[in-house]
């Protein structure tokens, strides 16, 4: 790309930022770097490729809420390993799941244990549809047992500086260019441990 040319993808980038900072009702949307990684994210929360000594087969995802990373396994002992954001302290779903639905631009809807511990939320008991301005991101990876959706996603984030953070209502967080790539590698009935 000539770097003395300012191309029609920069120009919309940033005529959105212009329009969504002028706005004190719309809320903080991210873009990606033009440059590589999220602002706002740690480096040590960007997407790598690392080696991976666990015992689960090629395949699986495995969510470590306490590193505060997912590591999308690979074979020969590699896996790709994501940042993320998780539940607040004792909001985390802990075990095996199975990717049972995939979403892009998911709509969003606050369950009701969410809304009684954040009463705040029952302004979006009727749903938030998808788009930049919606908690759920680029995309949703809904995770479910035996058969039954467990109403815990892992999903993209309007919100980047949370990585690496325990803040959500349970959810595990990545941003919105790591789901994209994690959605992209991921099939339905997925294997996903969460320790």
């Amino acid at each position: 790309m000539d770097n003395n040319r300012i191309t029609r993808r920069v120009l919309v980038i940033g005529s959105l930022a212009l329009l969504a900072g002028c706005s004190s009702s719309w809320p903080r949307v991210s873009f990606p770097s033009l440059y590589g990684g999220t602002p706002g994210v740690d480096r040590r929360y960007r997407k790598q490729h690392v080696r991976y000594d666990g015992n689960e087969p090629a395949g699986t995802i495995v969510v470590d809420t306490t590193q505060r990373y997912l590591y999308s396994i690979e074979d020969g002992g590699w896996a790709m390993r994501y940042g993320i954001g998780v539940g607040e302290e004792g909001l985390t779903l802990k075990g095996q799941a199975v990717v049972g639905r995939k979403a892009e631009w998911p709509s969003w809807t606050p369950t009701a244990s969410m809304i009684r511990r954040k009463p705040e939320l029952a302004q979006y008991a009727g749903g938030v549809s998808g788009g930049p301005h919606n908690p759920l991101g680029a995309s949703a990876l809904y995770l479910y047992r035996n058969g039954q959706d467990t109403k815990f996603r892992l999903h993209g984030t309007n919100a980047p500086w949370t990585i690496g953070q325990a803040v959500s209502n349970g959810c595990i967080r990545l941003t919105n260019d790591d789901i994209v790539d994690l959605y992209a590698r991921t099939p339905v009935g997925t294997p996903v441990l969460i320790i």
